[in-house]
C-alpha cells in the first residue's frame, strides 16, 4: 500500500512539474500575434463602465467596424470584440457573459450561423488564451476535452519558438496585435482591395438548431442580467455567385423567426462592391468600413429609438 501511496504521489509532483514547466518556462508564445488582441478586448470591457455597445463575432467585425464612429454618434462607449472565426461561433460569443452591465447592448454578428456549437479549431484557441487565465472563462465545460487534446500540439510548437527564442513576435501586416486600437478595432491601413480575393465561399448558411438554442439561451441571459442583444448583418460582396436579395431576405426571415433577440438589419443594405473588401470576402477596405459603419449607426440608431419610444408609452 505504502508503495502505491508513493507511486501516486510522485505521479502528482511529475504532473506539478510538467505543469510548472509548461506555464511558468514556455508559455506564453503569441503575445504579438493577432489572437493576442483578445487580452486587449476583455481587458476593455472589463474596464469599461457604464452602459455599452458590445460587438460579438468574428473578423468582419475586426475589420469592418469604425468603433469610434459609432460612439461619436450613438452616445455609448463601444466595444468590438470581433476576431478570427477560426476559433468558432461559440468561443467568440462567450465574450457576451464577461463583465456584463445593465443597459449594455450586445451587437451579434457572424457569418454564418450554421455551426455545431463546438470549438471549431482547438489549437486556434490555445493560442489566444496561452497562459491568460483572465480569458478561460470563454472556455466552457463541454469545451475542455477538446482543448485537452489539442494541448500537445499547441505546446510543442510553443517549445520549438522558446528552444529557438523566435516566439511572442509580430508580423509587419495587419495580422498582429498591435493592429487593434483601443476600441478592439483592426486600424491598420487598408486604403485598396488585395489582388485576386477568392469570392468563392460567399453563400448563406442557415441557422442550425445547436445555434439557434445557443443564441436564444445567450439572449435570455443578457435580459436576465439588464442587458439586450440584437443581430446586425455582416457584409456581402457583389460578386458573380453571391446569392440573390431574395434569398438574402428570407434568410433574415429565417432568423427573425428562430431567433428570440430582435434583428435589426436588411441584410441587403449590406452588398457591397467587391472593391470594398480588402484581403477576404469578410474584410474591409477603409472606404468599406465606412460605409458598414454608418449603415450600422443607422440600423442601431432606429432599433434604440424604437426603444425609447416604447419606453416613453
Amino acid at each position: 500500500m505504502k508503495d502505491k501511496i508513493r507511486f501516486f504521489l510522485n505521479c502528482i509532483g511529475m504532473l506539478l512539474l510538467l505543469g510548472l514547466f509548461c506555464f511558468g518556462v514556455v508559455m506564453p508564445q503569441y503575445t504579438g500575434n493577432y489572437q493576442a488582441a483578445m487580452i486587449d478586448k476583455v481587458n476593455a470591457l472589463k474596464n469599461t463602465e457604464g452602459a455599452r455597445i458590445v460587438l460579438i463575432g468574428n473578423s468582419n467585425l475586426a475589420y469592418g467596424v469604425n468603433s469610434e464612429m459609432l460612439e461619436k454618434t450613438l452616445g455609448k462607449p463601444v466595444i468590438n470584440m470581433g476576431l478570427h472565426g477560426g476559433t468558432g461561433n461559440c468561443f467568440n460569443e462567450q465574450a457576451a457573459l464577461l463583465h456584463v452591465h445593465p443597459g449594455d447592448l450586445y451587437v451579434i454578428c457572424e457569418t454564418n450561423y450554421d455551426d455545431n456549437d463546438r470549438i471549431k479549431n482547438p489549437e486556434l484557441v490555445w493560442v489566444t488564451i496561452e497562459d491568460h487565465f483572465q480569458l478561460y472563462p470563454l472556455i466552457r465545460a463541454k469545451d475542455w476535452p477538446d482543448m485537452l487534446e489539442a494541448y500537445p500540439t499547441y505546446l510543442g510548437k510553443c517549445i520549438t519558438m522558446w528552444r529557438q527564442g523566435t516566439g511572442n513576435g509580430e508580423l509587419n501586416n495587419s495580422y498582429r496585435r498591435s493592429a487593434f486600437n483601443r476600441y478592439g478595432d483592426n486600424y491598420y491601413p487598408r486604403k485598396d482591395p488585395e489582388p485576386e480575393i477568392d469570392f468563392g465561399p460567399v453563400r448563406i448558411n442557415n441557422i442550425s438548431e445547436p445555434a439557434e438554442k445557443r443564441l436564444n439561451n445567450l439572449y435570455r441571459t443578457l435580459r436576465e442580467k439588464g442587458a439586450d442583444m440584437v443581430i446586425a448583418a455582416y457584409p456581402i460582396p457583389l460578386c458573380e455567385n453571391v446569392p440573390s436579395p431574395e434569398e438574402y431576405s428570407a434568410f433574415a426571415k429565417d432568423l427573425s423567426d428562430k431567433l428570440d433577440a430582435e434583428v435589426i438589419s436588411d441584410f441587403n443594405n449590406y452588398r457591397y462592391d467587391p472593391e470594398y473588401f480588402y484581403d477576404t470576402y469578410a474584410h474591409l477596405t477603409d472606404t468599406g468600413v465606412y460605409v458598414r459603419t454608418n449603415q450600422l449607426i443607422a440600423d442601431l440608431s432606429a432599433y434604440l429609438a424604437a426603444g425609447d419610444a416604447s419606453d416613453e408609452k
